[in-house]
C-alpha cells in the first residue's frame, strides 16, 4: 500500500486525499494516516513542483568531472563559466578539480560540447556521467 500511494503522489503531488482514496481503492482515513506516517519517519521527505523549463530546456543533462594541468583551474572556468550549456561549474577535492554541469537539447549537442572542454588547454583528462533521472530534496 505504501508503495502505491507513494507511485501516485510522485505521479501527482497535488492529488487531493479523496482522489488518492479512489485511485488505490482504500478510505480517506487510510490514506491520510498513511500520509501522516510517511511523513513523520521521513520516507516522504516533501513535496516539490517540477516546472516546464526543468525538464525541457535542457533534456540531455551531465556532470563532467576535469582533471586540470597546473595552475590553469581560473582560466579554465572562466571559459567554462561562459559557454551557455554549462550550468554550473563546481571546484572540488580529490581526484577531480572541477565538476560542471551541462545541459543541451541533444545527444550531439552534448558530444559537441564535450569535444570543446576537452580541448580546453590545461584540461588534461575527463569523465562525464549522464542524468539519468532528478528527484529533489524537500526543503
Amino acid at each position: 500500500m505504501d508503495g502505491s500511494l507513494i507511485k501516485a503522489l510522485q505521479r501527482d503531488g497535488r492529488a487531493t486525499v479523496s482522489e488518492l482514496s479512489a485511485d488505490l481503492g482504500v478510505t480517506r482515513a487510510t490514506v491520510k494516516a498513511r500520509m501522516d506516517r510517511l511523513r513523520a519517519q521521513g520516507e516522504i521527505a516533501g513535496f516539490t513542483v517540477l516546472t516546464r523549463a526543468d525538464v525541457a530546456a535542457h533534456p540531455v543533462r551531465g556532470l563532467m568531472m576535469l582533471g586540470i594541468e597546473g595552475r590553469g583551474t581560473e582560466k579554465v572556468m572562466r571559459a567554462l563559466v561562459g559557454m551557455v550549456e554549462v550550468q554550473a561549474v563546481h571546484s572540488t577535492n580529490g581526484t577531480w578539480d572541477l565538476i560542471v554541469e551541462i545541459g543541451t537539447a541533444t545527444l550531439d549537442a552534448l558530444d559537441a560540447v564535450l569535444f570543446r572542454i576537452r580541448r580546453m588547454d590545461g584540461v588534461t583528462r575527463s569523465e562525464t556521467s549522464l542524468l539519468l533521472s532528478t528527484r529533489r530534496a524537500g526543503r
